[in-house]
């Protein structure tokens, strides 16, 4: 057989099976307190996790403590409401560790076990440094999430990683109302970084549901007080990406509203040094304003803040450097002077600067503007870009008038710091309470030759240079932690590992929401099949899940490849590329292969996700390479 298939089940699937597993192991034992049973990492993806099981006679409260390795500062601990039956969630284990955790009945005994944990980042020391007290940052961690190999780590005050997810859910992590997480998934629909859609789960990385999302997610998400969700998305069957948001609803998935960018914007103006046409808007977050029932939007490729009404879709007002250009060859960069006139801010007070490729908008509870200001290319003048070694990025928080619609900077952090802060891509800002701030640059990088780079993650680490993230917080401007760890990550975020309503909830997770039809090759091809299988040198894969097939090959760099199915006359056609690429934006090269953006590589890996959504029947998969169309041997039922 040309092609290996594999059927990957849904991590849902398997959590429910390994939970099942586990309550079954209980139930047919005599645990007490005493003698609990402990099982590690139950739901998979949490190494740095486990469960503890045990009855007592009468209903009692439990307090969960998992000893500090160092000193008591170190302790993370949790009291679980009074039951007979306990099945409670170990969170905050440390990695290559015998990790004491005590149980303790209110005002009762208490019994300390041994957790044995493996060493779960294989050798490797993720961290640099963690400037700190115990007395700030108390049980608190700080989660950085992945732009690239590296995946999501909690740190402590101390530096040691008390949290970690084995599988490469990307982007924004948040906590929700019900303390649980979300965050994406790590089912890739389309190259660099659209994924299925969004995970909500507990600490100890059980999946509670998937949102599964017609046009993949990426980058933000936010939960409104009903606890619908608002997710980045796009409709990928466009010419265009990361331009559409939708809301959905929390307990069924439907999606109950769409706003598309293009229908607000002036497309193709407003063009930052990274613009292409099929990313024009690249929204990298997505904010509500209750005061205003409004809805704000970061664009990296137009340099600008967004804010639109909730309701409408109508554009309120936009925060970009309003520049406009009479030169026929920059007009582009900048705005019609019409726009500039109805929606754009003049400044006002001193040292004020306009913010370019800007993060993670955030509005403030008295409606200022904060966002992670990258300053990538520090312009809207191509003549004018400025150079990584020269350039500087930073917090920054905006005062905005909207009846007079002028504009005040009233703080910024990181400019001082220069090149060695400087971030052209990715990074966040959180507002804790007024003079209390986090500013995460983490997209930092340097070349080999040890010069600062603009070029990203990806791109520098295959050349062999270096890649750093930098957290810092602040409160009155007085800094209060640095964090700064080996690799590019996406954002940071502060939480307690355990909440007051973070007790695990048993069963089997829910899969909601649709998945989207696949974008097809709009040219088909007439072509007999050759009847020759597929080459061995192809390497091929199919890995089948409930809702679509991935199909894993390596070709020749140039080589023209089409993934066909075939069912009689009925036919769809996918392309594959093979050749390199070359993307102006990379919030996240977790899912880059190598061989993808290496100008010298001869062979190209490829992964070609094909969703089930709008297909019906057996189909026999061929693969046309240049001008012969092979056979796999291989169908797929949808």
């Amino acid at each position: 057989m040309a092609v290996k298939y594999e059927f990957s089940e849904h991590i849902i699937d398997r959590q429910y099976k390994a939970e099942q597993e586990m309550l079954a192991e209980f139930e047919a034992g005599n645990y007490t307190l005493e003698n609990p049973l402990v099982k590690y990492n139950v739901y998979g993806i949490n190494p740095l996790s486990a469960v503890v099981c045990f009855k007592t006679e009468e209903e009692v409260a439990i307090t969960v403590t998992v000893l500090g390795k160092k000193q008591p500062q170190g302790n993370i601990y949790h009291t679980f409401a009074p039951a007979k039956v306990h099945v409670l969630p170990i969170v905050g284990l440390y990695s290559n560790y015998s990790n004491k955790v005590e149980i303790r009945a209110y005002r009762g005994d208490a019994n300390v076990i041994t957790i044995d944990v493996p060493d779960v980042f294989d050798g490797k020391d993720p961290i640099i440094s963690m400037d700190t007290t115990a007395e700030y940052l108390q049980d608190n961690i700080i989660i950085v999430s992945p732009a690239g190999a590296d995946l999501a780590v909690g740190y402590d005050y101390n530096g040691d990683a008390r949290w970690h997810l084995n599988i490469a859910c990307v982007f924004d992590l948040k906590r929700l109302k019900n303390g649980n997480i979300v965050i994406g998934t790590d089912r890739l629909l389309k190259l660099p970084y659209y994924m299925s859609g969004l995970y909500e789960m507990s600490m100890c990385g059980k999946i509670y549901k998937e949102f599964r999302v017609p046009g993949g997610y990426h980058h933000d998400s936010f939960e409104m007080e009903d606890g619908n969700l608002l997710i980045l998305t796009e409709d990928l069957t466009s010419d265009t990406v990361e331009d559409m948001c939708i809301l959905v609803d929390r307990q069924t998935g439907e999606i109950l509203k769409t706003w598309d960018y293009k229908d607000f914007m002036p497309v193709g103006y407003g063009r930052s040094g990274s613009w292409t046409e099929e990313d024009w808007f690249h929204n990298n977050a997505v904010w509500y304003d209750k005061n205003t029932n409004s809805l704000t939007f970061s664009g990296r490729h137009v340099n600008s803040m967004v804010n639109i009404d909730f309701d409408s879709g109508k554009l309120n007002w936009v925060i970009t450097d309003p520049a406009v250009f009479t030169d026929p060859e920059k007009e582009k960069c900048g705005w019609p002077q019409e726009f500039v006139d109805k929606y754009c801010f003049k400044p006002i007070g001193n040292n004020f600067g306009w913010q370019y490729e800007q993060h993670a908008n955030v509005i403030t509870p008295n409606g200022d503007v904060m966002c992670f200001d990258n300053h990538h290319w520090g312009t809207r003048d191509p003549e004018k870009y400025l150079p990584a070694k020269d350039n500087y990025s930073r917090g920054v928080r905006y005062r905005i008038n909207t009846k007079d619609m002028t504009i005040e900077q009233v703080w910024e952090y990181g400019k001082d710091r220069g090149a060695d802060y400087f971030s052209p891509y990715i990074c966040n800002v959180e507002y804790y309470n007024e003079g209390h701030y986090m500013v995460h640059s983490g997209g930092i990088a340097y070349t080999k030759d040890g010069e600062p780079s603009e070029k990203l993650g990806p791109a520098i680490d295959l050349e062999g240079g270096s890649l750093y993230a930098i957290t810092v917080e602040l409160d009155n401007d007085v800094k209060k932690l640095e964090l700064k760890v080996h690799g590019n990550f996406y954002r940071a975020e502060k939480l307690k590992l355990y909440t007051d309503c973070i007790n695990l909830e048993l069963g089997k997770g829910q899969v909601l929401g649709a998945m989207g039809v696949t974008k097809e090759d709009e040219t088909l091809i007439p072509m007999d099949p050759s009847g020759e299988m597929l080459p061995e040198s192809c390497e091929a894969k199919l890995v089948e899940e409930i809702d679509r097939f991935t199909f894993h090959s390596t070709f020749k760099k140039g080589q023209l490849v089409l993934l066909m199915l075939e069912q009689g006359e009925e036919a769809h056609q996918y392309f594959i590329s093979t050749s390199k690429t070359d993307f102006k934006a990379m919030c996240v090269g977790t899912f880059l292969d190598e061989s993808s953006l290496s100008e010298e590589a001869l062979k190209r890996n490829t992964k070609t996700a094909i969703n089930k959504a709008g297909l019906s029947g057996t189909y026999d998969i061929r693969v046309v390479i240049d001008d012969k169309k092979y056979e796999t041997g291989m169908q797929i039922t949808c």
